[in-house]
């Protein structure tokens, strides 16, 4: 420890600040901290410090840490990524580490332009169909509601202007990952090491496939199937399941950085401790902390239409397999239960995900640091542990959908509840609807429109009624009670 020394840093590090040199991978080299967790090994292993020259120093830096690796998070989401610029969505240009962006007239724009023409042109064929069967059903209320529940299914389509909207905000967020792993590897000495590139290939292969499936299920098991007319629905439901998957590797990256954070951040102590290194890490934690909240800013109105689309989805697919369940399980019922499954799911995992990553960039790191020892360290370091400590309870770390609500399992438990409510209601108004069971040889449910014209006319009747009804009971009531006397007596 008595070799170890660190270069004096020209200016604070600010929450907003670029790191230096980001346009060149090998002038990161010289920008590393000398008291980074590789060093701080070799340190413990009788290493030399490098000398003071710059030529040399830099030499000798570069031999002695690992290289660099740029656009480490945007390698391992990068499967889905081009998945979803296929299917039309995210028309976003990107030339190299920090430097991507969304432009009207790219190539990648213009061809997310027609394809969401085109598409939607092709479900507005699929809808003026499924509006058709709507309007010609004539049996039970349940009927009626899993016909509706195939125009709920295209309800997707408004993703895609939705997330031109929001392009912007998703390319800068994409640049701030870029400046964040520059400025993690000038203070820990090693590139992010974020391995989720091969999940992500596992999700974009296999997600879609199993999307298709429960796609053309449903349509066997509800309704004819007709090729034409599930075409569009496996690419809506594949644009929800990987914009769902998307979402989740995302927060997966982040729970996996604020965790490594937190490791090197204890094992970094171990081997020294500066009031200015707990001041880097400080400013490294609070990049993170702002990725975590843009990361809910920039996909705002995306997830907050699916969670309502989702919600929708998932009640009257609920309500549909309740509704079926008194006459026993039926074909149908398979399409319900897959759909009802599927989307909870989704909803789940895209809670849950955003829940964990708050709880590894907030909670556990306040753990880490509250398990610190001070008795050793210098009162200028202790200053700065509590400084850390104030910025992490200061500093929300929540993903907030753009102030509309925190995506976490409290939203997942809510959005439940709700819907709970909403199933008992249409419960309660399907056991009100009367049937027409005089005919032997089976019953006939009347339709929600006969039910609903019957309502009415007998509110009218019993309105009009209502005045002489009063009058004649004063009058005639006396009569029956003295003839029942009399064939009494």
């Amino acid at each position: 420890m008595a070799n170890y020394y660190r270069r004096k840093k020209g200016d604070a590090v600010f929450l907003n600040a670029k790191p230096l040199n980001s346009a060149n991978a090998q002038a990161y080299l010289y920008g590393v901290r000398k008291y980074s967790i590789g060093l701080a090994e070799r340190l413990d292993a009788d290493y030399e410090a490098p000398p003071l020259d710059r030529k040399k120093s830099s030499d000798s830096t570069a031999s002695n840490n690992p290289e660099f690796t740029p656009s480490v998070f945007y390698r391992n989401i990068a499967p889905v990524n081009w998945f979803l610029r296929i299917i039309g969505v995210l028309p976003i240009v990107r030339r190299g580490p920090a430097r991507a962006k969304f432009e009207m007239n790219s190539a990648s724009f213009i061809y997310s332009v027609v394809f969401f023409v085109l598409l939607a042109c092709y479900v507005g064929y699929v809808a003026n169909n499924r509006i058709h069967i709507v309007r010609s059903l004539s049996g039970p209320f349940e009927e009626a509601v899993i016909a509706y529940l195939f125009l709920v299914n295209i309800l997707p389509i408004m993703i895609i202007p939705i997330l031109w909207y929001e392009a912007r905000k998703i390319a800068k967020l994409f640049n701030d990952w870029d400046d964040f792993e520059v400025l993690y590897y000038q203070i820990s000495g090693h590139s992010l090491p974020l391995k989720l590139r091969q999940k992500a290939v596992y999700i974009a292969t296999v997600l879609p496939i199993l999307s298709v499936l429960s796609v053309v299920i449903t349509h066997i098991t509800m309704s004819d199937l007709n090729i034409n007319q599930v075409v569009p629905y496996c690419i809506l439901d594949n644009l929800t399941a990987m914009l769902g998957a998307w979402w989740f590797i995302i927060c997966e990256a982040m729970s996996i950085t604020a965790h490594l954070l937190a490791e090197r951040f204890q094992k970094a102590l171990k081997h020294i401790g500066p009031a200015a290194m707990v001041a880097d890490y400080r400013v490294l934690w609070l990049r993170l902390s702002k990725l975590t909240r843009d990361t809910g800013n920039a996909l705002c109105y995306t997830f907050v239409f699916m969670s309502l689309y989702l919600f929708f989805i998932i009640t009257l697919s609920i309500y549909g397999l309740m509704s079926q369940l008194s006459e026993g399980f039926g074909i149908k019922d398979i399409g319900l239960t897959i759909t009802a499954l599927w989307n909870i799911g989704l909803l789940f995992y895209i809670c849950d995900e955003a829940h964990y990553a708050s709880v590894n960039v907030r909670t556990n790191f306040q753990k880490k640091l509250l398990m610190v020892e001070l008795n050793w360290m210098n009162s200028d370091a202790q200053t700065e542990i509590n400084m850390f400590l104030r910025a992490t309870e200061m500093n929300p770390s929540t993903i907030n959908c753009g102030g509309f609500f925190d995506v976490n399992r409290t939203l997942f438990k809510g959005l439940l509840t709700t819907m709970v409510t909403y199933l008992v209601v249409l419960l309660q108004f399907q056991i009100s609807i009367p049937t027409d069971k005089g005919d032997s040889e089976g019953a006939n449910n009347i339709t929600v429109v006969d039910f609903v014209m019957d309502s009415l006319d007998n509110d009218m009747s019993l309105m009009g009624a209502s005045t002489p009804s009063t009058t004649t009971v004063g009058t005639t009531l006396p009569a029956p009670i003295m003839k029942q006397k009399g064939r009494r007596g």
